[in-house]
């Protein structure tokens, strides 16, 4: 009569397997959805002269609205701190991702952001959507070094962004890191749910249709 150990083994191991197996799709490596954006711009998003990197650019209020990723766009929330604004930022990104049927996951940084900027990275997203201070001057250090990767800094930007770097911004925003301030007056009350959301829906336009490297600068 045959041994019952090696049934006994493969009992025990191949529920291990298939439980790792149920997780490898979690870091998304899998095939990428399309990362073509449904939708376009309304008149007055995309300046009449192409932008220059670095430059920032106006768009008219609401011309992002009709521009949205395809459903299962894959994009890593990477926060830093509980303040309000993070807090206000963090949820207009989760409503945008509801609304769209992006598959949105969080990454939360630590004291050290750069181990939480890697973790994000890791993921394979198509996109890193950033909300708090405290990353800023960790991206500046990192983002150059990963031009693959697309990052969104809403209500902050880096001082000297590369292409794969968009940020947005209005007034009451636009932390640049320590020793450079503010691109204008702090004021908490400006991070509203409105501007919030038009923050998150405005910039992963941009990133959606190609226009990176820039500062989009909302009213």
């Amino acid at each position: 009569m045959p041994s019952l150990l090696p049934l006994l083994r493969l009992a025990v191991v191949a529920p291990l397997v298939l439980g790792l197996a149920g997780c490898a799709g979690a870091d998304w490596n899998t095939p990428q959805p399309s990362t073509t954006p449904l939708g376009t711009p309304a008149a007055g998003f995309v300046p009449d002269v192409e932008p220059s990197p670095e430059a920032t650019v106006n768009p008219a209020a609401g011309s992002w609205t009709d521009v949205r990723p395809a459903p299962g766009y894959r994009v890593v929330l990477l926060t830093s701190g509980d303040d309000v604004t993070t807090e206000a930022l963090s949820t207009a990104v989760e409503q945008w991702a509801e609304e769209t049927d992006a598959d949105l996951r969080h990454v939360e940084a630590g004291s050290d952001p750069i181990p939480g900027i890697v973790e994000a990275m890791d993921m394979n997203p198509e996109l890193i959507v950033t909300a708090g201070e405290d990353l800023v001057d960790s991206l500046a250090m990192v983002t150059p070094n990963h031009l693959d990767v697309p990052f969104l800094v809403l209500g902050a930007e880096l001082a000297e962004p590369t292409y794969n770097v968009t940020a947005v911004d209005w007034a009451g925003a636009g932390f640049r890191g320590e020793g450079l301030g503010s691109a204008t007056h702090f004021d908490e009350l400006s991070f509203s749910p409105e501007r919030c959301a038009d923050a998150i829906r405005a910039g992963a336009a941009a990133v959606l249709t190609g226009m990176t490297g820039v500062v989009l600068w909302i009213d």
